[in-house]
């Protein structure tokens, strides 16, 4: 990739800053299997402190993370609550079922991206020789992009512990939602028994997740990081990043919903596009699928690296600058005002 080409993606493309990579350059590493690598305890201890937890673990990333979780929360045939649109249910291979016998319900998101508080009471299962355990409410902050309104987390972590069901949250934007809120970290998270936050999307690092809960469930979650194959050695190169990313560029993330918005501002004024205004760093334009390949053709000429589709999705990150965004309004301007 050449460095004037633009990728709107994802923001899993974003490349580590000078900065960064310094930081990793100069880490001090260890054997983190032994619990040796002074980076990573670093990272560990920090994440845990920030999110308002007792521990952390660093993994190799999100969907490992989550799995992680998953395994440490749930026994061979038990079932987690979970939406249709989580990343954890969807897009993350199935690993729950296929890895650690673990059954997903999976549950309707409603148009704000929570589930319906009824229909979590509803799908908890009776103790019964016929069903499978219900163990866990999985949710996800930011879902497509949507924040969870923090009254909703409150209700659902209560009424799911009430239940006996233990709490997750796929926190990979876990950032984006607590900037665009207005509230700390630890405030976002409150209520769950487990978070997973993604280091490797607009936070910036290039590799890596922490997973943070009690000092128990992170003993355990040790444990099936081991199993699977997630036992690093001289990790704290890629911990450094991290720890960059967390000291630096949580703040910054209102830059790309600011860019996501101007974006958005732009694209309604054209005919033929349909969207809704974007919350965080994330939006989705309609459009008639003859209209894609004219697009695609032209975002290629431009060396603007997107996912065309009838409903398309665009994501700022922290290598989009307004220029970008004036840049790609052009090529969608040439292409729809005509």
């Amino acid at each position: 990739m050449t460095s004037s080409w633009l990728d709107l993606r994802s923001d899993t493309v974003t490349l580590p800053s000078a900065a960064m990579r310094k930081a990793m350059y100069e880490a001090e590493v260890g054997d983190d299997v032994y619990g040796d690598d002074p980076s990573v305890n670093r990272l560990q201890d920090y994440a845990a402190e920030l999110f308002g937890y007792e521990a952390a673990l660093f993994a190799a990333s999100g969907t490992q993370s989550n799995l992680i979780a998953l395994m440490a929360h749930c026994g061979r045939g038990d079932e987690y609550l979970v939406g249709q649109e989580a990343h954890t249910y969807r897009y993350e291979g199935g690993g729950a079922a296929v890895l650690g016998s673990i059954q997903p319900q999976p549950l309707n998101n409603q148009a704000d991206g929570s589930i319906a508080l009824a229909d979590i009471t509803a799908n908890i299962k009776p103790l019964d020789n016929h069903f499978a355990r219900t163990r866990l409410l999985a949710l996800e902050n930011t879902i497509g992009g949507r924040v969870l309104p923090l009254a909703y987390t409150a209700e659902a972590t209560a009424l799911a512990h009430a239940c006996g069901l233990a709490t997750h949250l796929d926190g990979a934007r876990i950032c984006n939602a607590a900037v665009k809120l207005g509230v700390p970290l630890r405030e976002v998270v409150r209520g769950f028994d487990s978070v997973s936050v993604c280091l490797s999307k607009g936070l910036g690092a290039p590799v890596g997740s922490v997973l943070l809960g009690s000092r128990a469930l992170i003993e355990q979650a040790t444990r099936w990081r081991k199993v699977l194959g997630g036992g690093m050695r001289q990790a704290g190169i890629l911990a450094a990043a991290g720890q960059y990313a967390l000291e630096h560029n949580v703040a910054r993330l209102a830059e790309d919903h600011a860019h996501a918005a101007l974006l958005a501002d732009g694209l309604a004024e054209l005919p033929g596009l349909k969207l809704s205004q974007p919350q965080t760093n994330i939006l989705y334009v309609d459009m008639a699928p003859e209209a894609c390949a004219g697009l695609a053709a032209a975002l290629a000429q431009a060396q603007v690296r997107a996912s065309v589709a009838p409903h398309m999705r665009i994501v700022t990150h922290l290598n989009v600058s307004r220029a970008d965004i004036e840049r790609v309004l052009a090529v969608f301007r040439s292409v729809f005002a005509a």
